[in-house]
């Protein structure tokens, strides 16, 4: 009895001791505000990484159908004529490891490097005049803004709503040797202009270049105008009290604020200028001789005329390369500075 009053008396100390104990520095009771604090931030974050995780689902749900379209039909097709590139092979029978051979005959063949000179020329009538032109015609919208300008803007526009096959249709009737082009020159007394535009080996590779620019000047003409309409009218109203002209204001005012519309206009055209073949094909079939020929042409070319399909391959690749290397400059150069 007296032996276990006793051992019960020290376990109570004990336990008072234990309890009353203080508590060493940097430690913290499993109650405390700070651990319950850090218990609830924990949840937080794990909240927010579900939720985080939850919102990612959903738009991979969304752009799921596009991308695996994408996929199939554009990065994989892409992918695979790379891996030919590397073969010599004629489209039927078995296939030969070349490696970079093809690569290296791109690079020396005079007829693959002409192709991709008339390609990179293509890049003033595609780009250089739609753009100045663009800058020209919606600067004069923008600036005097009078009724009518709706059916305008349509016209401007129509031409990115055909087909580029039947522009090239619409446009050798109007190259024609008695086509409308020679039949208005011969009606104000130059006759001596006329020519086959489309058979001459001078003038071929212009006249389909200004095709081109007919196209794409509705495409920048909008985009343009629409950069416009977004600059805020304070900074014109600004650089008038600062008497400054229109010219000043355009080149102050209104460039600065169409960098990005003039970025993407760049890309757009370049892109459809390295990649023509719609109209170039209808025209001249790159015709004459090689005066218009352009690397698509050359592809279509060598893949069912020539049976090369490795060096078609391997051209196209070097094509693609030659993209994205200038939309990739264009997009740096286009960047605004801080």
């Amino acid at each position: 009895m007296v032996r276990a009053d006793l051992s019960d008396r020290t376990v109570t100390r004990m336990g008072a001791s234990n309890t009353d104990a203080p508590i060493p520095a940097g430690a913290v009771r499993a109650d405390s505000p700070r651990q319950r604090q850090a218990a609830i931030s924990s949840t937080h974050r794990a909240a927010l990484r579900w939720a985080h995780s939850r919102q990612a689902l959903v738009a991979l749900a969304y752009i799921a159908p596009a991308l695996i379209f994408y996929s199939l039909f554009v990065a994989a097709p892409w992918l695979h004529s790379i891996w030919i590139s590397f073969y010599e092979w004629d489209g039927i029978g078995a296939s030969t490891w070349v490696g970079l051979e093809n690569y290296v005959t791109v690079l020396n063949e005079p007829l693959l490097q002409t192709s991709l000179l008339n390609g990179l020329g293509f890049v003033f009538f595609y780009t250089v005049l739609p753009v100045g032109f663009g800058l020209i015609i919606a600067s004069v919208i923008a600036a005097r803004q009078r009724r009518g300008q709706g059916i305008l803007r349509t016209i401007l526009f129509l031409p990115q709503i055909l087909p580029l096959v039947a522009v090239g249709v619409i446009w050798r009737y109007l190259y024609g040797s008695d086509g409308p082009i020679n039949q208005l020159l011969t009606g104000v007394g130059l006759g001596d202009l006329t020519r086959a535009w489309l058979g001459d080996f001078d003038w071929a590779y212009f006249a389909v270049g200004l095709v081109g620019t007919w196209v794409t000047t509705g495409l920048c003409t909008m985009l343009l105008l629409a950069g416009m309409q977004k600059i805020d009218p304070s900074l014109y109203e600004a650089a008038r009290i600062d008497r400054a002209g229109s010219v000043r204001q355009f080149f102050h005012v209104t460039l600065p604020g169409l960098r990005p519309e003039i970025v993407i206009a760049v890309t757009v055209t370049i892109i459809s200028a390295l990649a023509s073949f719609d109209v170039v094909y209808v025209t001249t079939g790159g015709g004459p001789g090689r005066a218009t020929t352009v690397p698509g042409v050359l592809i279509y070319q060598l893949v069912f005329t020539s049976n090369r399909v490795g060096v078609a391959c391997a051209l196209a690749t070097v094509l693609s390369a030659l993209i994205l290397a200038i939309v990739a400059i264009v997009g740096r150069l286009g960047k605004e500075r801080p």
